[in-house]
């Protein structure tokens, strides 16, 4: 098959979720003998959505690219205040105040929608990524004129999700693309929409492996050990409150456990000896980090997959959870690789066991590892797929005759 991808950003030195997901699915779906095009934006920060990257059509990793530029950064001046006064009572905002926060959340590409117009007939089915941005908004009612769209709305419980403004953009896609059982609910609890769906996961490299040995030597670690956090340094995914916790249990516990920052630091944390905020690293840094690990902290209230999870599980690792979050506790009790926590007592709790209990360590790192390889092997998640690909596909074929 022929398929467009449209997703806001692309990169192997993008970190976010959904521009994971597009980028993964893409390179394997090419490596199993698909045409794959992608149009995304010259951008790589979401906060601003200034062009970085030359403009044009390139290639990388067998995937064609067409970047176009965003029209103009975003104010944060103007766009901080919209935000608060848009999400703060999401049930009862006008629609003009919607559209005026969905023009300037972004990243707002003149060219995209021409684009889309002209070239969407030259591919079997167009896919967008994620639900929240301009390019999916704007792009993709676009795109259902003219071919079949498959969406992963990448959607969890967070105020924009209810805006009315975005009914119309879940009702344009054939079909839906979802990580988990949980997203699925969500989209069917709040949209109500009959149409084809598949829980495709993420798939996670089970061959992954590590030298905790070599990343300890490298940030100067010594033996000690370290809780780890993966993803973006953000309020909504719980990397401040994650860095309370745990000043909170060094100060009532005799430890010498440090805590661990990989991931783009959207937001300053303090940084000491305890606490090593180091930013985003290359793969292999970051599987030599899991493989010295004593867990994950994955504290984020906002998730529809969590592949930080899934990466841990894959090299026999074990994960505290944020317990208000459906999707990570569903994650958890489904595999029984993970402990939720509500509150610091029972981080406080979970992780002193974590500690004193190598035993225990031991057995949720090997529930999580099962768990992985029965559901999110890429061969798994590539049939489950590209049989929602070649539905999609025929579905539409025979609606149009």
């Amino acid at each position: 098959m022929k398929l467009l991808f449209v997703v806001h950003r692309y990169g192997t030195d993008i970190s976010g979720g959904s521009e994971t997901l597009c980028r993964q699915f893409a390179e394997k779906l090419v490596e199993r003998g698909h045409e794959i095009d992608v149009v995304t934006s010259c951008a790589r920060s979401y906060v601003d959505w200034a062009n970085a990257v030359p403009a044009g059509t390139s290639v990388a990793n067998g995937v064609t690219l067409h970047r176009f530029p965003v029209e103009a950064p975003r104010n944060p001046g103007l766009f901080g205040p919209l935000d608060a006064r848009t999400l703060r009572s999401h049930t009862n905002v006008p629609l003009s105040l919607e559209h005026s926060w969905l023009a300037m959340i972004g990243p707002t590409m003149p060219n995209l929608i021409p684009w889309l117009t002209a070239h969407t007939a030259d591919y079997d089915l167009a896919i967008f990524f994620t639900y929240l941005y301009t390019n999916t908004t704007s792009g993709m009612p676009v795109a259902s004129r003219i071919r079949p769209v498959v969406f992963h709305p990448t959607a969890h419980h967070e105020p924009p999700i209810y805006m009315r403004s975005f009914d119309p953009v879940f009702a344009a896609a054939d079909s839906f693309g979802f990580l988990t059982q949980e997203e699925a609910d969500l989209v069917d609890t709040r949209f109500g929409l009959d149409r084809p769906s598949v829980i495709t996961g993420i798939g996670t490299d089970l061959d992954a492996d590590g030298d905790g040995r070599r990343f300890r030597q490298a940030f100067d670690l010594g033996n000690r050990p370290y809780l780890l956090y993966l993803g973006r340094l953000d309020t909504g995914k719980g990397a401040d409150e994650l860095h309370l916790f745990f000043r909170w249990y060094r100060k009532r516990h005799d430890t010498d456990l440090a805590l661990v920052y990989i991931g783009d630091p959207v937001m300053p944390l303090p940084a000491s000896d305890d606490i090593r905020v180091l930013g985003f690293l290359d793969d292999q840094t970051t599987r030599d980090a899991i493989d010295g690990c004593l867990a994950l902290a994955q504290p984020s209230y906002f998730e529809s997959f969590s592949m930080a999870l899934t990466e841990v599980w894959a090299q026999h690792k074990p994960a505290l959870v944020q317990g208000h979050c459906a999707v990570l506790k569903g994650q958890a009790l489904r595999s029984g690789g993970a402990i939720p926590f509500h509150s610091f007592a029972e981080f406080e709790v979970a992780l002193e066991r974590l500690e004193r209990d190598d035993g225990l360590a031991i057995a949720l790192g090997a529930a999580g590892r099962r768990y992985v390889e029965a559901n999110y092997g890429w061969s798994t998640v590539m049939e489950r797929y590209e049989g929602l690909l070649a539905g999609t596909l025929a579905t539409w074929s025979r609606r149009v005759g």
